[in-house]
C-alpha cells in the first residue's frame, strides 16, 4: 500500500528501496523560497543502523505490513533460542545473531513478541518493564548511606545490575528493557 509522504507517523515501517525501515523521527519543513520537504530519522529493521534521509512532500512511499506474534521464550540451545506460540503450541527456532540486543532480558517463560514482515522474522519486542528475582546482592557497606548510594546484584537470568542497598538475595524486583536499570522492588 502507497501512503503520502506527508502522513507518516513514528513508528510507523516503510520500504525505501527495498529496505524496511521503521520512522523515529520526522520533520516537516517549509523553506521561505522553495517547495516544502520532509527530513526524516529511519532505523533499517534488518541491521539496526540508522538513516536521515530527506524528501520532497509530493512523492508516497510504500508501507511496510509488520505481523506481530506473541510468543513464551522457552529455552536455549546453543546459539539458538526457542520460543513457541501459545494459541498454536509451534515452535520457532532464532540464531543468537537475529535477537543479539534483548539475549540479556530473555528468561523462561517470558512472554514476548516477535515481529514478521510477510514471513521474515524481523526481530523481537520485549515488554517494557520484566520482573526478576535477585539470586546474589552483598550486604550493604556500614557508613554508605549517601541517598543515591548502590550496589551489583545478579539476577536470575545471569545479567548484572545496579541497584539500591537496601536490595537483598531473593528479593523480587523490576527492571526497565529500555536501559536495563532498576525501577522498583516488586
Amino acid at each position: 500500500m502507497m501512503i503520502d509522504i506527508n502522513d507518516i507517523k513514528n513508528g510507523m515501517t516503510v520500504i525505501i528501496d527495498g529496505n524496511i525501515y521503521q520512522i523515529v523521527e520526522f520533520l516537516h519543513v517549509k523553506p521561505g523560497k522553495g517547495a516544502a520537504f520532509m527530513k526524516t530519522k529511519l532505523k533499517n529493521l534488518r541491521t539496526n543502523s540508522t538513516l536521515e534521509k530527506t524528501f520532497n512532500t509530493n512523492i508516497k512511499i510504500q508501507k511496510a505490513n509488520i505481523s506481530k506474534i506473541t510468543m513464551q521464550y522457552l529455552y536455549t540451545t546453543g546459539d539458538t533460542y526457542n520460543f513457541m506460540n501459545m494459541q498454536t503450541y509451534e515452535q520457532v527456532e532464532i540464531p543468537k545473531e537475529k535477537i543479539e540486543d534483548e539475549i540479556k532480558y530473555l528468561k523462561e517463560n517470558l512472554e514476548v513478541e516477535l515481529v514478521y514482515f510477510e514471513s521474515e522474522l524481523i526481530g523481537l519486542n520485549l515488554p517494557e518493564k520484566i520482573d526478576y528475582k535477585v539470586v546474589f546482592a552483598p550486604d550493604a557497606v556500614k557508613g554508605n548511606t549517601s541517598s543515591s548510594a548502590q550496589k551489583d546484584a545478579e539476577l536470575e537470568n545471569g545479567l548484572t545490575i545496579k541497584v539500591p542497598l537496601f536490595i537483598n538475595t531473593n528479593d523480587e524486583i523490576i527492571v526497565s528493557t529500555k536501559d536495563g536499570k532498576y525501577v522498583s522492588r516488586k
